[in-house]
């Protein structure tokens, strides 16, 4: 069983952190990075039965909770129950009452994911035209450009440009969400402009033509982050934090790139956003998950951290934090020479306690799978079934053997034919083990 990293003091790690503007503070350096979970309600006709959080889902979080991660992030929080990255997607559709099952389903998740002292933030998107065509063959979008082929497994809707009431629509659905995750007990929302989703879209000139306000110059195509943020701020508490995650580059013609972000990155403090998380790549160039990153950027570890030391180093008060690629507590010491904090994703879905193990010094890095990491679609719905057992208090199955790669590679090609053929709830979560019942070992 091999595990990243050697003996190294981590104690780093472990300190607080607080975000200047809401005045919070996270216990300590880690953030759990945001994944798709595909575990909340679902209805392929009533759209007001979709997006609900589930038992399972809270129990995840709750697992989550008592790791000692500083500050937990959600996947996709959806503004709108047509328009989603996929099916199981949390939704706050416009107009939700802070009451009622979904209400108290968010509520659960929220006190779950904060019961030992972690902050917990939501992911808040909108995929615009990274809508799957068959949820919505014409989604809206910074501009009518096409994400053509088949990504991911996925064709996609043709996308319209977003007229001016779509535009405040968003702004509204956005803010709305807000509202109702500072009212379930959420600690901050993160609005995610990363990945090619919709405020990716209006960043970037691979994908934003428009002629008017909303396109042209860099200050027009960031307008639509800011005109969200102050919504937001009319709407919540002063102690929400409010934070965003931004491409550090797209690897594209056109696409964004380092010096943009820099400059939109000093823009956002000066709009006060306690917290930047840089990614990078979109769905048509995903550089997360590329196999021919230089030898020199695989021993540091982070898929993006030269781009995060140009861009990061122009902020004085905002926070920064880099998703992507930590797997020792070495490589995570290095990062903070740059760095507020340290993203992990699918680390914490093999070793929902990683954090915790590291700060006490147990280990010093994440356990290495056998299961290829650069097949994405594989992967992230390897890490999706290690959710769903979590939540149903479950071990997350071992992809540090072959038994455990073989079960989940045979169990993600049963799920990808039976659910091309059944709409229900239960095909289109993530699949089950057939025989697997090892017991979640929960630390104290």
């Amino acid at each position: 069983m091999a595990r990243a990293g050697q003996a190294i003091d981590a104690s780093l790690l472990g300190r607080p952190l607080q975000f200047p503007f809401s005045g919070r503070t996270a216990p300590n350096r880690f953030l759990k990075g945001a994944m798709s979970e595909r575990l909340s309600s679902w209805s392929d006709d009533d759209l007001s039965a979709r997006g609900v959080p589930s038992d399972e889902l809270v129990g995840t979080y709750s697992t989550w909770g008592k790791g000692a991660i500083g500050l937990i992030l959600t996947g996709n929080v959806m503004i709108h129950p047509e328009q989603l990255e996929t099916e199981g997607n949390l939704i706050i559709p416009p107009n939700t009452p802070c009451q009622g099952q979904r209400f108290e389903q968010f509520q659960k998740l929220a006190a779950g994911a904060t019961a030992k002292g972690s902050l917990i933030v939501a992911q808040v998107s909108h995929p615009g035209r990274q809508t799957p065509y068959h949820l919505q063959p014409n989604p809206i979008s910074a501009s009518n450009i096409h994400l053509e082929g088949e990504i991911l497994g996925n064709r996609y809707g043709v996308p319209r440009a977003a007229t001016e009431a779509d535009i405040k629509e968003v702004i509204e659905g956005f803010a709305h969400a807000a509202e109702f995750l500072d009212r379930a007990g959420f600690d901050g929302i993160q609005l995610h402009a990363a990945h090619g989703y919709l405020l990716s879209q209006f960043l970037s000139e691979t994908t934003n033509k428009r002629t008017d306000q909303y396109g042209g110059s860099l200050a027009n195509r960031m307008r639509l982050i800011l005109e969200i943020r102050d919504e937001i701020a009319k709407r919540v508490r002063p102690g929400f934090i409010i934070g965003v995650k931004v491409n550090s580059v797209e690897f594209q013609p056109n696409g964004f790139q380092p010096e943009e972000a820099r400059e939109l990155c000093r823009t956002l403090e000066d709009h006060r956003f306690d917290f930047i998380e840089l990614s990078g790549g979109t769905y048509e160039n995903w550089k997360m998950h590329d196999e021919e990153k230089r030898d020199s950027t695989k021993r540091r570890e982070a898929f993006f951290l030269d781009f995060a030391q140009m861009i990061v180093s122009s902020l004085t008060k905002t926070k920064s934090y880099l998703t992507g690629g930590f797997r020792s507590a070495e490589g995570m010491l290095k990062g903070l020479e740059t760095l507020d904090g340290v993203g992990l994703a699918r680390p914490l879905c093999q070793e929902p306690f990683l954090c915790q193990d590291i700060l006490s010094g147990k280990v010093h890095g994440a356990l290495v799978p056998r299961l290829n990491q650069y097949d994405f679609g594989l992967a992230a719905v390897a890490a999706c079934i290690q959710m769903r057992q979590m939540g149903s208090g479950l071990a997350p199955i071992d992809l540090t053997v072959d038994e455990g790669v073989d079960s989940v590679t045979a169990a993600v090609a049963r799920w990808g034919d039976r659910k091309a053929l059944d709409r229900s709830e239960d095909a289109i979560k993530p699949p089950t083990i057939p025989g697997y019942a090892v017991p979640l070992a929960v630390q104290a």
